[in-house]
């Protein structure tokens, strides 16, 4: 069963793993710069960074009092999550790629230009199953009427190795100037980019090389920066003649993004989807539909606006960029912010919540009743239920107030519960509070409290344990049937019912917990005993048999050995049992409280009371009676009715809880 408590720990635990910030600190020349080495050292790209700046850098007066930028850097929370989900599922990231390279057959190509006076070769592999290129073809393009010479050899070597995607000098022609391709650069008016045309080289003319677009562009005035070398060197591979061909692009400005909240939760309680079993059947009774949170962890992080980053133009003109907005922080309720001026972190435990644009903490959860619709509730905080609890459900929270009935669930509180009107166990219900029970009546239902039972009706069949008193008050104010435990007091008007019925057990002045470890023990004690004396009289069979025989069965001898060995291993752990029990009895021989059991009316005949270790069995109604321990005494000394020590504030308090 998950408690409260292990629900605490697991969220202390989530909250030291987020602790652990992905960040560094890096100095560099540049904002670019310091991106690339933060990049390296937290093992992501550039694209997933995020950074706030520590000191600004300066380029200073000619080299002088020049400053490096210091930044902090961190990766997105989103690219963080996503990479701990991956990791958790057992997949090895590559974070370099956002897609894995899928490998396609491609035949192999080649290309044969005449730049100056030199034939240049370009050979690019197949790849895959792609069909490699044929020496005959290449040797038919290189050999012209203006080839002057040419190396077969090498050209061989190419066709089989390739040439590192570069052109490749092979040989030589007849070089005449007048027929080599002409380029021609044209500017677009807002100098967002430039195009070439090229005209078709003539006769034995050169053709346009990457060597000649950039030249001729550079001469131009454009920025080489601008220069796309990707699409000249297609052209040169792949020539569009007399037409437009874009080869130059402004370096457009990036404008800054603007400073938003990144959430550690769900804002959107839509998205909320209950658990599913392993076979992916959905669970409808853990419905998920409360996000707790713990004091002190990371709610949501500001992140800090970005300046724009400038552009340039084709001609290398400034093009500015729009710097990010920045946005306020805006705090709700049970929230704080951390040192760091930019974390939002829980200040108590509770359910975390957006509301209207802020985030906030609710230390109580409100709901009309427990059922198919909400299914099982968990909450680090206090649950106030308006209506009842349907059969069937777990509430696990700090307190718990239930303004219906509970019919057989599980309520587990760390402080107290409260339930108005009554709980219907039918021997499954169970009941666990930290602190103190409240309830209108309690039917056949385990229920185990730290400190008080206070109930305003009757206890009927029940087991009921507190480490203080058990109080049943009203004009009914009955226990009947059930074993109840209290460490101080039981009281109520009426004990046991007339005529008899189901037996009543009622023992004060010991400490349950150890009174039931004791009977767990004993038990096992006997237990051990018993098979410990069964395994010594089939041993001292087996000896006997063998003095008889000299000599007895392999399979006998097995059971000896088996046998003998199961009987140290009972003596180890009676010993141990023996240990403890001893211990457990000397604890309950000195607790200071004397216990007692308090009847304002009447108990019945049949009831069983247990004083310390003194048993009284009622063989007649009594009145008006407090039972209580006196050492002298083999059973416990009868007095007048006495009231409960708890005072009315204390139950009081407890009902207001």
């Amino acid at each position: 069963m998950v408690t409260l408590e292990v629900l605490r720990e697991k969220m202390k635990a989530q909250l030291e793993l987020d602790k652990r910030i992905h960040q560094v600190e890096v100095n560099a020349d540049t904002i670019d710069e310091a991106l690339a080495d933060a990049a390296v050292q937290l093992n992501t790209k550039v694209a997933n960074l995020e950074y706030e700046i520590v000191e600004k850098g300066s380029d200073g007066i000619l080299g002088m009092g020049k400053k490096p930028w210091h930044l902090l850097v961190y990766q997105n929370p989103s690219t963080v999550k996503k990479v701990t989900k991956l990791a958790s599922d057992g997949l090895n990231i590559d974070d370099s790629s956002d897609e894995a390279e899928v490998i396609q057959d491609r035949d192999g190509m080649f290309y044969v230009r005449r730049f100056g006076s030199d034939i240049n070769l370009k050979v690019i592999p197949p790849i895959g199953e792609g069909y490699p290129i044929e020496l005959k073809d290449v040797i038919n393009e290189i050999r012209r009427e203006d080839t002057l010479d040419f190396d077969e050899n090498l050209v061989k070597k190419y066709v089989k190795m390739g040439t590192g995607g570069e052109y490749a000098v092979v040989g030589t022609y007849k070089h005449i100037k007048a027929g080599d391709a002409l380029v021609f650069v044209e500017a677009a008016r807002d100098e967002m980019k430039a195009a070439i045309t090229v005209h078709q080289p003539n006769g034995s003319g050169a053709d346009a090389s990457a060597d000649l677009i950039v030249r001729s562009l550079v001469s131009q005035g454009i920025y080489d920066q601008c220069i796309d070398m990707t699409r000249v060197m297609e052209f040169v591979d792949n020539p569009v003649y007399d037409m437009l061909y874009d080869v130059a692009f402004a370096i457009k400005p990036v404008d800054g993004r603007d400073a938003y909240i990144a959430y550690n939760f769900e804002t959107d309680p839509k998205n909320l989807r209950a658990k599913e079993t392993e076979s992916g059947q959905i669970n409808f009774k853990e419905l998920n539909q409360i996000q707790n949170v713990i004091a002190d962890q990371a709610l949501a992080v500001k992140m800090l606006a970005e300046r724009g980053k400038a552009g340039k133009s084709i001609f290398g003109r400034y093009l500015e960029a729009k710097n990010g907005k920045d946005i306020q922080i805006q705090l709700g309720e049970n929230v704080r912010l951390d040192r760091d001026g930019v974390t939002i972190k829980a200040a108590i435990d509770g359910e975390v919540m957006l509301v209207n644009g802020k985030v906030c903490v609710q230390p109580i959860k409100y709901l009309d009743a427990v059922n198919n619709k909400t299914g099982n509730i968990k909450f680090v905080g206090t649950v106030i239920i308006k209506g009842s609890v349907a059969e069937g459900y777990r509430i696990e929270a700090t307190n718990i107030e239930i303004g219906g009935t509970v019919d057989p669930s599980q309520l587990i509180a760390t402080g107290n519960i409260i339930v108005r009107q009554g709980i219907f166990g039918k021997g499954k219900g169970y009941i666990k509070a930290g602190k103190s029970l409240w309830a209108k009546f309690i039917e056949q239902t385990t229920v185990e409290v730290e400190e008080n039972v206070v109930v305003n009706d009757y206890i009927l069949n029940s087991n009921v344990t507190a480490m203080k008193n058990i109080v049943v008050r009203g004009k009914r104010a009955q226990i009947n049937g059930g074993h109840l435990m209290a460490t101080e007091e039981i009281c109520a008007r009426y004990l046991g019912a007339s005529g008899g019925g189901t037996e009543t057990i009622i023992e004060v002045g010991i400490d349950p917990r150890a009174k039931r470890r004791l009977a767990e023990l004993q038990k096992l004690q006997s237990d051990y005993s018993i098979k410990y004396n069964n395994n010594e009289l089939d041993i001292q069979n087996i000896e006997q048999l063998k003095k008889r025989l000299k000599r007895v069965p392999q399979e006998k001898q097995n059971v000896l050995t088996r046998l003998i060995q199961e009987n140290k291993k009972y003596a180890e752990d009676l010993d141990v049992i023996n240990k403890e029990i001893d211990m457990i009895q000397e604890h309950l021989r000195d607790l200071k409280a004397v216990g007692k059991v308090k009847i304002e009316e009447t108990v019945y005949a049949g009831v069983k009371i247990y004083v310390r270790d003194l048993l009284d069995e009622i063989i007649m109604d009594t009145k008006n009676i407090t039972f209580s321990y006196d050492k002298g005494f083999p059973t416990p000394r009868h007095g007048p009715y006495e009231p409960p020590s708890i005072t009315q504030e204390d139950i009081d308090g407890i009902a207001t809880t």
